[in-house]
Order: structure tokens, then sequence, then C-alpha cells
């Protein structure tokens, strides 16, 4: 049974099929790409906790100079949507690979720039506002990169393996974090001292090797059969998919944002704030809490794509509610081991943060938002609605965790909000349901064209 809580869209009067080698090498760009441009997004993130409050905000406090990282970290995610929507308005109308290889050029060339920009120590306040910039740069670049690549990767699948297939593209996030991370690791450990100093920069100039493979892939993958498949029907739109998603989804993009917002939140949660607060507190040095969540992350590569497996047999919705009951129960006991003090306990913490409640609900995600958009919009929509979601979870996630720790509550007063996320998410997948149906009223939702 494919998820069945949404409703069974209409025949396409025109298809375009694909073949298992065209699918293969589309699902294959799709991973590589999405690991690439999120090597260089979450390199900044782990750098913003690490380095940049010494390098960029030396003027100020600790304290404030790592609030301050924080917030240029959270400029990126409020760019986010203006770029999903940016990308997206030309990816329904002239198609998702033209789309995808300008933002992986956009992040490559910003991340280099990083690498070899000047500290506040040479150029003073003009430095943490380059930085600013370009993490504004950033934003944009990635948001419209996660919804175009896993578009490319589930639009190629069949339809009884859409979930799977979205979820390829999804999976090479937490690839390509373990690429960012393992990075940071190895030369912080060979740098020593030296890694504040300098060798911090080696890991942002590696993604010019990293960005000539992922245009090689990107540039050999075929169209999106189910775009082409609309354009020969003549259902792509001339005017602005924007002016459609505010007139015919807006319910659609309201609940979807807040259906992905916890599991993101867990996501950047893990990737900016859990490592310093590890290393902070004694128990791991700053490389050995690096490696934790490099491990973390590499098996967070497998276990995306088995709960979006599990949901093609299951549905979207049983599954995604059924991670957001377990990720509330579970984040209590994985604060409680991080707070142990003890090396492997807290690597156990990451494997359960990353792999098992981040994961559980967030596999699902890329099919689920697909389903509820029609091809010629669905660019756009799925793009502004996930990233809207990562503006409320990802990019408030250090900010809150911030806030809310503290040394007499610890982490409980961050567990009780990470509870209450996940029970807004979870009402949100459920009202979803009546909001895409609300859609197919209007006009059916193209079915997954027929492929080879």
């Amino acid at each position: 049974m494919i998820n069945d809580d949404l409703p069974t869209p209409a025949a396409p009067a025109a298809t375009v099929t694909t073949t298992p080698r065209e699918r293969r090498r589309a699902q294959g760009s799709s991973f590589i790409g999405s690991a690439v441009e999120y090597y260089d997004f979450l390199l900044y993130a782990a750098a913003a906790g690490l380095v940049f409050p010494d390098l960029f905000f030396s003027g100020v406090d600790h304290g404030t100079g790592v609030l301050l990282s924080y917030l240029t970290l959270f400029t990126g995610y409020i760019s986010r949507p203006i770029g999903g929507l940016l990308f997206g308005h030309f990816g329904d109308k002239i198609g998702r690979k033209k789309m995808l290889v300008i933002t992986l050029l956009v992040m490559g060339i910003v991340s280099m720039v990083i690498g070899l920009m000047p500290t506040a120590a040479s150029i003073g306040i003009a430095a943490p506002i380059l930085l600013a910039v370009l993490r504004l740069v950033q934003g944009l670049a990635v948001g419209g990169e996660w919804a175009g690549a896993m578009l490319m990767s589930g639009e190629h699948s069949t339809t009884g393996t859409k979930g799977f297939g979205a979820s390829l593209a999804m999976a090479g996030a937490p690839f390509g974090a373990v690429m960012a991370t393992f990075v940071l690791a190895v030369t912080s450990g060979l740098a020593g001292p030296a890694f504040v100093e300098w060798a911090w920069r080696i890991p942002f100039l590696l993604s010019a090797v990293v960005v000539a493979v992922g245009l090689y892939m990107r540039t050999r993958v075929s169209e999106s059969p189910e775009f082409e498949a609309a354009r020969k029907r003549g259902e792509v739109h001339t005017g602005l998919p924007m002016a459609i998603l505010f007139t015919q989804y807006r319910s659609t993009i309201l609940f979807g944002s807040l259906a992905v917002m916890a599991p993101l939140f867990i996501q950047g949660l893990l990737a900016v704030f859990m490592v310093p607060y590890v290393v902070d507190s004694g128990a791991v040095s700053r490389e050995t809490a690096l490696y934790m969540l490099t491990l973390s992350n590499f098996v967070h590569i497998f276990t995306i794509p088995a709960f979006a497996a599990l949901s093609d047999r299951l549905g979207r919705k049983q599954v995604m509610i059924g991670g957001a009951v377990f990720s509330a129960i579970a984040v209590w006991p994985m604060f409680m081991l991080f707070d142990s003090g003890n090396a492997t306990l807290i690597t156990i913490a990451f494997l359960v943060g990353n792999p098992l409640i981040q994961a559980s609900m967030y596999g699902p995600v890329g099919a689920y938002l697909s389903e509820l958009f029609e091809p010629t919009a669905r660019y756009s929509g799925v793009s502004l609605t996930y990233q809207l979601g990562s503006l409320l979870g990802a990019g408030l996630a250090p900010l809150v965790a911030q806030r809310l720790v503290s040394d007499s509550a610890g982490t409980s007063h961050l567990a009780w909000y990470i509870g209450g996320a996940y029970v807004i998410s979870a009402v949100a997948v459920l009202l979803s349901r009546s909001a895409a149906r609300r859609t197919t009223r209007r006009g059916p939702i193209a079915e997954s064209v027929p492929v080879a």
C-alpha cells in the first residue's frame, strides 16, 4: 500500500518514460549534489559554534560572541525561503536541472570565499558583516537545492518507490555532514592550536574539489520525467507559480511547514549546538565530539531511506506521526546521555539523536511534501514549505537552545520545548491531509508518470 493517507490522483494525458539507467543516474546525482551543497552549508554551521566566535566576534565576551555567531548562522535560514521561491519559480517554468547546477556553483563559490576572507583582527567590523552577507547568499542557494534534488530523484522513481527515491537526495545531506565534520575533525587534530589561526580554512577551500564532482554528476542527468510530461500536456504555467501557491495552497504550505519543523529542529540542534555543548562541559575534546557527530551522520545516511521505504508500505502519515510520538519521548533519555559526562554514552546520544529521533519523522518528508503539490507548482511549493519549516526548526535551534539551557535546569526546558514542537508537527501532518483534499477539488494533483 502506497501512502494511503493522500487522495488518489487523476491519470495524466501524456507521459514521459525514463530508463533504469537514467533513474539511477538521477538518484545518484541528486545524492552527490545534495551532499556537496550540505557539505558547504553544514561546514559553516559547525564552524559557527567552534571557531567563528573567536575569529569574527573577538571584541566581545565569549558568550556574546557565540550568540552573534549563531545569529549569522540564522541569516542563512532567513534567506532559504526566498531562495526556495526564486529557484522554485524558474524550476517550475524551465525545469529542475538548470536550477540545480546554479545552486551548486553558488554554494561552492561562497564557501571558498569564506575560506579566504580576513577576520575581525584584520578588517574589524567589516568581517562579521561580510560573513553574514555570504551566509545570506548560501541560504538562497540551499533554499533552491533541497526541493530540486529531492524532486529530481523522486520524480525519476517508480510509483511504488517514491518515498525511497526522494529520500536518496535527502540522505545526501547527512553524507555532506559526514564530510564536513570529518574534515573539520581531521584538520583540528592535525593542526592543533593552529586550527583556530589558519587550518579552519582548509575544509572551506576543499569545496572546489567536491563541487567539481557534483557538477560532473549533475550535468549528465536528464530532466525530470514528470515535469517533461506536464510540459507536453501544456500544463507548465506561463504566470507566476508563487501566485498559484498563495491562492490555491495556503493551508498546505502552513501545515507542511509546521509538519517538518520538529525534525529539522533536531537536525539543527545536533549539527550546531551539541558539539560545543559537550566540549564546553569538559567531557570530550573538540576533535572527539566531531568524530561522534560524524559517526551519527554516517548511520543517518541509511536510516533516512529506511524510514522512507517504510512509508511507501505503510503510508506517510502513519510513519511520520509514529516518528513524532517516539521522538517526543526519546529526547529525554537522549539529553540524559549527553549530560552523563561519559564519552561512550555521549556517542550513543548522537546515535539516538540523528539516525533514530531525527530520521523517524524526517525520512518520508520528501515524498510527503511533493505529494501535496501538482508537478508544475511542486518545485516552488515544496521549496517554500520546507524552507519555512527549516527556518522555524533548524534556524532557531541553536538560538533557542542557547536561551533555554541553563546551569540550574540543564536541558529539561529544552526537552519540553522539543516535545511541544513534535506535538505541533504531528497535528500538522493530520491537518495537511484535508489541505491536500481541498487542493484536489480545485484541480487534480498529477500522478507520477509511468516509468520503464
